[in-house]
């Protein structure tokens, strides 16, 4: 797999470390040739390296072995920060501080590394370019920020840059980095209504806080709707309070505080590559910064003993939430985590998933439950998901709901991880190619609203000038009233809500990057049986065709409801009452506590 001529290796799309034109380019993976560039490097002599998880064997493989090793790196990275800060807290203190960090981390430098070894292998390249200099502008300060470094050109380069300096007979091209701030946060100055919205929220907030007990369960972004949270907070016996999410503060590098590594044992290479970047990368909050974020979190005026703490969202990027909750779990408060989207219970494998167990005394699923997993306790869907009483049957639109992947791996869990996303856009072509003319001028696509460099609109546009497109902007349940049929395309959210809603809803994916759990297979069986689930685009597009003109006798057909029922009753249920569900599963977890 090489050429005689001389190849220089890219990395990113970055196009100030390219080469001089005439140099044959190696581009190390598609995230180096984005769609809005497209005239720039298709004229160019260039090869692309095939991904390597592309293979989704060593994807599932690759996968087990990273959540072991992030059990492992846990315990090491907790000894040490309890060192550092001369505190003494348990692994799942660090778990829930640092947890999501080091799990995306390592899945991401898996991945980086994983690219740089296959092409040190298999090919021979005479050069690449690598900056140097202000490292301390490449280190993230919270996880928040974090999530915007990894998508980040500036950041990437640096992180392949690691893997690659010290690679014998390669000849790394150093130039000066100028002073980057990868990945930084738009800090715009907020408009005048917003003024006035936070400080009216802020007015509110104040005057609740009079109301609040020390021992008053903590409720933050559970995802009820306002009408259930205050059922809950009445069932509680507490007043409902408006909790804000606060930003922790911005914190200075110090290099010197990091000048240590983690201490164990090295199994494979890269496992000693990453024990030598955990350090130079960790989030400051967590180091330089720990006890500004504890202040912080003592200066939120939240109750000192809640009797437990629920949220669906905070536990991954809030970082004062979770050092927070970090610290009353330690003193005897339990945990809740509430199901926040579709896949869980469905997927067969997610690291957020694992993680969000790990983590909680109570995690509460949308209805699903795993022998395997006592602490998931099926509850029912959260949100407010109710029938829209409409007669779908008559509505003139065709609704094709689009997703959207980060264009370089984070976190991993089965589904189209980087360069996939083109094979999942694909599929997406092929479906609109198998319609007939009349359900075509009937579509509507709608976009996921981030674009994430992957340029879904021009890539749409240049494929189907004429068709419908929602950038994601729109109203999605406006759209969804408008529509005869829904099409969802990807194992997330959008149907198990839109099943919810009784929404005649029609699913494909590629069963090859959408694993499902073993579970699972057969709900989705009986749905492919009735016509919701396909495994290719072609076969949805002609059952589509075939129960258009009278959709409603196919969605009210007796099999089809009787399978729909018990799909949803597993993966979207809605309780008669769902705070009644949470309390009654309160007082089971309670009684369970005591019998310990």
């Amino acid at each position: 797999m090489s050429r005689d001529n001389d190849l220089f290796l890219v990395t990113t799309a970055d196009e100030s470390t390219w080469p001089s034109e005439g140099s044959a380019i190696l581009f190390l993976g598609e995230w180096c040739r984005l769609y809005k560039r497209k005239e720039v490097w298709e004229k160019l002599d260039a090869e692309l390296v095939p991904y390597h998880w592309d293979d989704r064997n060593k994807l599932n493989e690759d996968y087990l072995y990273l959540s072991k090793l992030h059990e492992t790196l846990l315990i090491e990275l907790s000894q040490k920060l309890n060192e550092i800060h001369a505190v003494n807290y348990s692994e799942r203190y660090w778990r829930i501080l640092v947890g999501p960090w080091l799990g995306y981390f390592t899945q991401i430098l898996f991945d980086r590394w994983s690219s740089i070894k296959q092409v040190l292998s298999q090919y021979d390249f005479s050069a690449t370019l690598i900056f140097q200099g202000h490292e301390e502008d490449l280190v993230p300060n919270d996880m928040n920020s974090f999530m915007e470094f990894f998508q980040d050109d500036s950041w990437n380069h640096y992180i392949y840059s690691l893997f690659l300096k010290n690679s014998s007979g390669l000849n790394c091209i150093k130039k000066e980095r100028k002073s980057t701030h990868a990945g930084s946060l738009d800090l715009s100055n907020p408009s005048a209504r917003e003024v006035i919205k936070i400080k009216f929220r802020n007015f509110i907030s104040g005057i609740l806080k009079l109301f609040q007990k020390n021992n008053d369960a903590f409720l933050i972004n559970t995802y009820l709707s306002i009408e259930d949270g205050l059922k809950l907070n009445f069932r509680l016996s507490q007043f409902p309070q408006l909790r804000e999410r606060c930003l922790p503060e911005n914190i200075k590098t110090d290099l010197n505080q990091r000048k240590w590594v983690l201490p164990g044992k090295n199994n494979l290479e890269f496992e000693s590559c990453l024990r030598t970047i955990i350090p130079q990368q960790l989030p400051k909050i967590y180091l330089e910064g720990y006890s500004t974020l504890i202040i912080q979190t003592e200066l939120m005026n939240w109750p000192q003993r809640p009797k437990f703490i629920f949220t669906s969202n905070n536990h991954y990027f809030d970082d004062i939430f979770k050092a927070w909750t970090a610290h009353k779990v330690e003193m005897g408060s339990p945990l809740l985590i509430g199901q926040h989207g579709g896949y869980y219970g469905i997927g067969k494998w997610s690291f957020t998933e694992e993680h969000e167990i790990a983590i909680s005394d109570a995690f509460l699923s949308w209805g699903w439950s795993d022998e395997n997993k006592p602490k998931v306790k099926p509850v029912g869907i959260l949100k407010k998901m109710l029938p829209l009483n409409i007669n779908h049957g008559i509505q003139p639109h065709l609704l094709l709901v689009n997703n959207i992947n980060p264009i370089q791996s984070y976190h991993l869990y089965s589904c189209t991880i980087s360069r996939q996303w083109l094979d999942y856009l694909n599929d997406q072509f092929r479906f609109v190619n198998s319609l007939t003319e009349t359900l075509r001028n009937a579509l509507i696509v709608r976009l996921h609203p981030q674009d994430l460099r992957w340029a879904p609109y021009c890539r749409w546009k240049d494929q189907f000038p004429a068709i419908q497109i929602d950038q994601g902007n729109a109203d999605i349940m406006a759209s969804i009233r408008i529509s005869r049929i829904y099409v969802s395309t990807y194992n997330a959210t959008t149907f198990l809500e839109s099943l919810a809603m009784d929404v005649p809803t029609v699913i494909f994916w590629n069963p090859v990057h959408w694993e499902l759990r073993n579970s699972a297979i057969p709900y989705f069986e009986e749905l492919k049986r009735i016509g919701v689930f396909h495994e290719t685009p072609e076969s949805a597009a002609v059952h589509i065709d075939r129960v258009w003109n009278d959709v409603n006798v196919w969605w009210y057909r007796k099999d089809v409801r009787e399978v729909l029922s018990c799909f949803k009753k597993t993966y979207c249920n809605i309780p008669m009452s769902l705070t009644q569900e949470i309390e009654e599963t309160l007082k089971g977890f309670y009684r369970s506590k005591k019998n310990v």
